[in-house]
């Protein structure tokens, strides 16, 4: 299972290959600083989604469902599935 621990890592992650600073990411997503900050540590539990998928965006990453143990992504599955019902 993902904890929100595991996200704000991600999302820590994400900035850094990105090859952003805190301040960088937090000014092209529209975000405080110390909003992110928070994020990547849950200093107080803290996980704003409209925040996270605003600060994925601008480090170049979709937030994705992915179902545990499956590397296809919900929207996928889907895609392929309207493909099949076309044909």
């Amino acid at each position: 299972m993902t904890t929100l621990a595991d996200v704000g890592e991600m999302l820590r992650e994400a900035r850094r290959t990105a090859g952003l600073s805190q301040r960088e990411l937090a000014e092209r997503a529209g975000v405080a600083r110390t909003t992110l900050a928070r994020m990547e540590t849950l200093a107080r539990g803290d996980m704003s989604v409209s925040a996270l998928v605003r600060l994925l965006e601008a480090a170049g990453y979709d937030l994705r469902t992915v179902k545990r143990g499956h590397v296809r992504t919900l929207e996928d599955i889907l895609a392929e599935q309207r493909t099949m019902g076309n044909s």
